[in-house]
């Protein structure tokens, strides 16, 4: 339905994730395909952020299978994520308040560093070189965020707005395959909000990412996606174009809260 005719980027088959007596994720099933831009929504408690978070390793069904790239990733462990390509952002900011900006977007480059302890401890070699190379890639990102006067700010000091672009910028900096933003607008004024959004249309362009994102802001969403995937009480309730979604009695039920009966 939101295919672009090429094998899915990832594939979260028939998942279901429980706590106790909790069903968070209920049989759900999602393709998301190379170079899309595919939002989750739903109410609070829908499993938003359970399915994000069985992505990025962070939890692992109890039934069912997730593939990258057509490889089996069910249980992959969070520490090998970043390895296989994946970068994620969070609904609260994660960042390391006390470090300079452009120290936290370096944080993302640790998992295309090879230096050794010693080679690092002494910054010689391997480590020298490294350095240089990751720190021109990080550099690019600021530009490209728009943040270079505030690269040796503290990140713990600027408004939330930047607070969340850095954190971007963090995931940006670990060239991901696929990006996952958990709420990347939540707590965001109108103009903050047109900002990112144009940053990550900008991703999706000009890099090529495909990102997965879980947002509440309707308007973003249905300017932004290619593609929307509506969970409620775990399962998925609805698919399709912002198009296909935004005319569902099903969502607008069950989601937008309309009667939808009689119609």
């Amino acid at each position: 339905m939101c295919g672009n005719g090429r094998p899915p980027k990832l594939q979260v088959l028939d998942v279901h994730i429980g706590f106790g007596g909790l069903r968070a994720l209920q049989g759900v099933s999602v393709d998301v395909h190379e170079g899309k831009i595919v939002a989750i929504i739903g109410p609070n408690g829908a499993g938003k952020t359970t399915l994000l978070n069985a992505i990025s390793g962070v939890y692992h069904p109890s039934q069912g299978r997730i593939l990258l790239d057509g490889q089996d990733r069910t249980f992959i462990p969070p520490s090998r994520v970043a390895t296989l390509g994946i970068a994620r952002t969070f609904q609260n900011v994660a960042l390391f308040r006390g470090m300079s900006v452009l120290d936290n977007i370096m944080v993302g480059r640790h998992c295309h560093m090879r230096a050794g302890v010693l080679s690092a401890g002494f910054f010689w070699g391997l480590a020298q070189r490294e350095e240089i190379r990751h720190r021109a890639t990080v550099e690019r990102i600021i530009d490209f965020l728009e943040i270079n006067h505030l690269r040796k700010a503290s990140a713990g000091t600027l408004p939330y707005g930047l607070q969340k672009r850095v954190e971007l910028g963090r995931a940006l900096a670990a060239e991901p395959k696929l990006l996952l933003l958990d709420e990347p607008m939540a707590g965001m004024n109108l103009e903050e909000k047109e900002d990112m959004a144009r940053f990550i249309l900008d991703v999706n362009d000009e890099w090529g990412t495909t990102i997965m994102l879980i947002e509440h802001d309707m308007g973003v969403v249905m300017d932004i996606s290619h593609c929307i995937v509506v969970l409620d009480h775990g399962e998925k309730i609805s698919e399709g174009t912002p198009d296909d979604v935004r005319t569902d009695p099903v969502v607008l039920r069950a989601y937008l809260g309309e009667d939808t009966e009689g119609e």
